[in-house]
């Protein structure tokens, strides 16, 4: 099912575009053109291409359907070449490099009794890179300059290693807008995680409206099935950024650079730099709201000759999105199967579903903060709620808030060693030396009495 989802998510992204309603034939005919002329690589790894009748087939089924209709069956996403014959196939290339696609497939046929056709064992070496490089130089890659051409066009979202907040390190994430380089979303959290992002994307999409495409790199936050999820269902194409190749994203790393010599530098490090001494995130994100609105966009931007905000406010107005959409777009989904009982599993929960359910592969959607209220859908379709059965987790293992640092505990100020001490000081005060007090003197030796007598 996870493996259907994805398929599902490459095709929308393939054909959002394509799929805008507001397109003419001619311009929708263009696009699908210029999507069929051109590989493109499937959630596998795969280097695939499209042809335009399958393009408008799954553009005809987005319209009618929706996101789901695109999400193929389970039994259609399976692969068909088993795992252990490409594993095999890249052994017998690494263990000869001169050998060809087609040899190993005369090796595989000749050891297994069958093997999969010249061109997918080709595509599986040029995916994973065990083709030969031919020889000589490599021109250098050029990178042009880039720019939206108006607000809303293009989101670039990153993170920022911040300072230590009581003892507890910051993780900065914000989300740009390429035209204006205003900063429609920004959060200051203790983690580098799903929620954290979602703490910055969601306020930036119910103030600043939906951006067409949001740019992020391959960070673990911003490849999670839910980031997927929210954008597919609010109809925002996610674009990540090929590995090794960040320049795409200079424009929010010159904004970081200005975050740290204009706001981080303000903030007390604890190794003797003077600064703000903070002791909390709600002040952090207080501070630097404030930062941002009266002077990150009032500065007049180098590069456009226009202050961010003023620049971001020329293109407008935007339409923002329902409450109700994007609460939905906000959350999370995960697939269990119904058991004879009529009881599913989710994190050491259990709860009681719709009997005719049973034995099927349910989704559940759900508020990963609030595990006590589940949505069950089947195929897309709305199945009720589930009940709660057995419940001993009230959220998801991710969804971890953000805990304030606790003040230190009050003290009595008594200090048990120093009164031990004072005690035993008083007792050697205190005692008597006997030996002084004898009146009784002590009898001298007879070594000590001169011996000599007087006239």
């Amino acid at each position: 099912m996870e493996r259907a989802r994805q398929i599902g998510l490459f095709r929308y992204m393939l054909i959002r575009e394509a799929a805008d309603s507001s397109l003419t034939g001619r311009q929708r005919g263009a696009l699908v053109r210029a999507l069929a002329a051109k590989p493109h690589t499937d959630p596998t790894g795969r280097t695939v291409r499209i042809t335009r009748w399958t393009l408008d087939r799954w553009i005809s089924n987005y319209r009618t359907g929706g996101f789901d209709a695109l999400v193929p069956s389970p039994r259609q996403s399976q692969p068909r070449t088993p795992a252990e014959v490409f594993d095999l196939a890249r052994a017998l290339k690494k263990e000869n490099p001169s050998r060809s696609a087609s040899q190993i497939r005369r090796i595989l046929h000749a050891q297994l009794g069958w093997a999969p056709d010249e061109t997918t064992i080709q595509r599986l070496f040029r995916r994973e890179g065990l083709t030969a490089l031919s020889a000589g130089l490599v021109e250098p890659a050029v990178f042009g300059r880039f720019e939206a051409d108006h607000p809303n066009e293009i989101w670039t979202g990153d993170a920022l290693h911040g300072p230590r907040i009581g003892g507890r390190k910051t993780y900065l994430f914000a989300f740009l807008d390429d035209h204006s380089r205003a900063i429609v979303g920004h959060r200051w959290g203790f983690a580098e995680d799903t929620v954290r992002l979602a703490a910055a994307l969601r306020p930036a999409l119910a103030s600043r409206g939906v951006p067409q495409h949001v740019y992020v790199d391959n960070g673990s936050a911003f490849v999670d099935s839910w980031l997927l999820r929210a954008c597919a269902k609010l109809g925002i194409k996610l674009v990540h950024s090929a590995p090794g190749r960040p320049q795409g994203r200079g424009k929010i790393e010159r904004f970081f650079r200005s975050v740290t010599e204009q706001f981080v530098v303000e903030i007390a490090s604890g190794d003797g730099v003077p600064g703000r001494q903070l002791t909390d995130l709600a002040e952090m994100n207080r501070l630097f709201t404030a930062w941002v609105e009266t002077t990150y966009h009032r500065t007049v931007h180098s590069e456009t000759g226009h202050a961010p905000l003023a620049r971001w406010l020329a293109g407008g107005p935007f339409p923002v999105p329902a409450p109700a959409d994007l609460a939905e777009a906000f959350r999370w989904s995960e697939h269990r199967t119904v058991s004879r009982t009529g009881l599913v599993s989710l994190h050491g929960n259990r709860y009681q579903v719709d009997p005719g359910l049973v034995g099927r592969k349910v989704e559940l959607v759900f508020d990963p903060f609030d595990l006590s209220f589940l949505q069950v859908r089947l195929d897309g379709v709305d199945r009720g709620t589930a009940l709660p059965f057995q419940i001993s987790r009230h959220s998801h293992p991710k969804a971890r808030p953000e805990v304030p640092a606790q003040p230190p505990a009050p003290t009595t100020g008594i200090d048990y060693l120093a009164l031990v001490d004072a005690l035993h000081t008083a007792e050697i005060a205190q005692k008597v030396n006997y030996a002084a007090l004898d009146p009784t003197p002590s009898p001298v030796p007879d070594d000590d009495v001169d011996d000599h007598t007087t006239d």
